[in-house]
C-alpha cells in the first residue's frame, strides 16, 4: 500500500463525500469527528480468511443509506483486531482494515476499523487519527470538496478478466474426501473465501421478493459461485437446494437442470441420441411382453442390463446369451425396477475412458481397464487407470456430451469402438482423486479458474440512476 499523504493544505468540513479506491467504494459521505479517535465504516457479513499466510477479511457495504439496493463487497488486509469503545460508551471487538482515503483530489492510508453502522446518518466516521496535519477541519461547512454521485458506482468499469476474492460454496457430504480438499486448497491457494455446506442440513425460504437458503439458523448470504457435490442418493433435495442458489443470483458451476438431466440415464440417453452423439445401441421398456424387442433393439446377446438408479458400476450386468438376457430382464421387472438394455461392445475390451470436462475443454483423461475379466472398468469395482492420448473425435465427442446435458463440469465416460467413440454415461459429480493422480494434472485449479471468469457479481450492478 502507498504511503502517500496529503501535499498540500486541504479544508474539510463536518461532512464530506469521500472515494475508498481500494475497496472499490467510489462514493461514501462521512461524518468529520475530531472527538473520534478512530475511524469506521459500515459493514456486514464480515469474514476473515487466510491468503498465501496473510490476513485478510472480506464484508459487504452499503455505501449510501438512501440507497439500499447498491451494495458492494470488499476484501482488504487485515492489520488488527481491537476492541473499541463508541461515544455512546459501548465497547466491540472489531475487525480493522488499512485503506486509502481520497478526499477533494488528495489521497493517504487511514486505518478504519468494521462495525454495523445501519441505523447510523452516516456509512462512515472519519475520526482524528485519520485526518493529516495538513487537513484542517471547519465544523461551519459542509461538502466543501464537493459532491459525488451515486451514478459513480453504475460507470465503474466491469472486469473482463479473472475476479479475485471470491466467496464459493461446496455442497457436500463428504468435506474430508480428496475432491472437497482439493477444491478447498485450490481456491484458498487463489486467494477465495470458500466454505463446505451440508446440502442436507440446508433448509429454503422460498419467497418471491428474497429467496435464502439457510444452515444452522443463519442464512447463506454472499456467495459469488456454488459448487454442487450432489451424491446420486440425495438427488432430489440436492437439486431444490441448487435451485434456491439460483433464484438467489448466484453462479452456480453445474445447474440444477443439469445435474437432473445427467441424473436419468433415460432422459439423459434420450437427449445424447437426439443430438446424434454416438452411444451403444440402447432399449428401454416397461412390459415383460417388450423383451425379446428389446434384445433385437441392441444386436442380440451379449448384452448389458443397467439399473437406472445405479452408480460406481453398481447394478450393472453382462448377460452372454439371449436366455440369460431375458432371465436378468425378467427378474429386474419382477422387482419393478426401472432397467436399460443395452448393446455390448466387445472391442472395449474391458475397458473405458474418463474425460473430465471443464467448460468447453478436456482438461484430463485417463482408460480405464477391468481385472479378473470384469467388463466394467470402474475404479470403484478394483479397475486400474493410466493416462491417455484422446483423438479429435474423442474430444469432441466428450465436450458435446457436456453441452448436452448443460454441464460445465462433467465427466464423460467413453467407449473406444469399431465405430468411434460411444457416450456412455455424463456424470456432474466426477471425481477428482484418480486422474488428478493418474494425470498429474491439477484440475481442481482449473474449475476454479473457470468459476473466476464466468461467476457474475453480486446483484450491486446497474443501480437505478438519481
Amino acid at each position: 500500500m502507498s504511503d502517500l499523504v496529503q501535499d498540500k493544505e486541504l479544508i474539510i468540513g463536518w461532512d464530506e463525500w469521500v472515494s475508498l479506491p481500494q475497496l472499490g467504494l467510489p462514493a461514501v459521505k462521512v461524518k468529520v469527528d475530531t472527538g473520534a479517535r478512530t475511524s469506521s465504516i459500515h459493514a456486514f457479513m464480515i469474514e476473515p480468511f487466510t491468503r498465501a499466510g496473510k490476513s485478510r477479511v472480506r464484508f459487504g457495504i452499503h455505501p449510501l443509506p438512501e440507497r439500499p439496493d447498491i451494495t458492494v463487497f470488499c476484501t482488504a488486509d487485515l492489520v488488527d483486531q481491537r476492541e473499541i469503545t463508541s461515544s455512546n460508551g459501548e465497547s466491540e471487538v472489531r475487525y480493522v482494515v488499512k485503506t486509502l482515503v481520497r478526499i477533494g483530489g488528495q489521497e493517504w492510508p487511514i486505518e478504519i476499523s468494521l462495525t454495523n453502522r445501519e441505523n447510523m446518518q452516516y456509512r462512515m466516521l472519519l475520526g482524528r487519527t485519520a485526518i493529516g496535519g495538513n487537513v484542517i477541519v471547519d465544523p461551519n461547512l459542509s461538502c466543501v470538496q464537493g459532491e459525488l454521485s451515486a451514478a459513480l458506482y453504475d460507470e465503474l468499469p466491469r472486469a473482463k478478466g479473472p475476479r479475485k476474492n471470491l466467496k464459493i460454496g461446496i455442497l457436500t457430504r463428504e468435506p474430508n474426501n480428496y475432491s472437497s480438499e482439493r477444491l478447498v486448497a485450490a481456491a484458498e491457494e487463489r486467494g477465495h473465501l470458500i466454505e463446505l455446506i451440508n446440502t442436507t442440513s440446508c433448509y429454503i425460504n422460498i419467497t418471491s421478493h428474497r429467496p435464502e437458503v439457510h444452515l444452522g439458523g443463519k442464512s447463506l448470504e454472499g456467495f459469488d459461485a456454488i459448487i454442487p457435490r450432489i451424491g446420486a442418493s440425495i438427488t432430489f433435495y440436492g437439486m431444490a437446494v441448487v435451485r434456491q442458489f439460483e433464484a438467489m443470483g448466484v453462479y452456480c458451476l453445474n445447474s440444477a437442470s443439469a445435474i437432473g438431466a445427467s441424473r436419468d440415464k433415460l432422459y439423459a440417453h434420450q437427449l445424447l441420441a437426439r443430438a446424434g452423439i454416438g452411444m451403444p445401441d440402447t432399449g428401454f421398456a416397461r412390459s415383460p411382453k417388450a423383451t425379446d424387442e428389446l434384445i433385437k433393439f441392441v444386436g442380440g446377446a451379449p448384452l448389458v442390463v443397467k439399473l437406472l438408479e445405479g452408480t460406481q458400476g453398481k447394478g450393472v450386468v453382462l448377460t452372454e446369451t439371449k436366455k440369460a438376457a431375458e432371465s436378468v430382464i425378467d427378474a429386474f421387472q419382477g422387482l419393478k425396477a426401472n432397467i436399460l438394455v443395452q448393446e455390448f461392445i466387445k472391442e472395449a475390451a474391458g475397458s473405458d475412458i474418463r474425460c473430465f470436462v471443464v467448460g468447453n475443454k478436456v482438461v484430463a483423461a485417463m482408460r480405464r481397464e477391468s481385472l479378473d475379466g470384469d467388463f466394467r472398468a470402474n475404479l470403484h469395482q478394483g479397475g486400474q487407470a493410466k493416462q491417455i492420448r484422446l483423438t479429435k473425435e474423442e474430444r469432441a465427442t466428450a465436450v458435446r456430451a457436456a453441452k448436452v446435458m448443460g454441464l460445465s463440469m462433467a465427466g464423460v465416460d467413453l467407449l473406444r469402438s469399431d465405430k468411434g467413440p460411444k457416450v456412455l454415461e455424463v456424470n456432474s459429480s466426477p471425481g477428482l482423486e484418480g486422474i488428478e493422480k493418474v494425470t498429474k494434472k491439477k484440475i481442481a485449479d482449473l474449475v476454479i479458474e473457470h468459476i473466476e471468469k464466468n461467476a457474475r457479481p453480486p446483484k450491486v450492478i446497474k443501480p437505478r440512476r438519481l
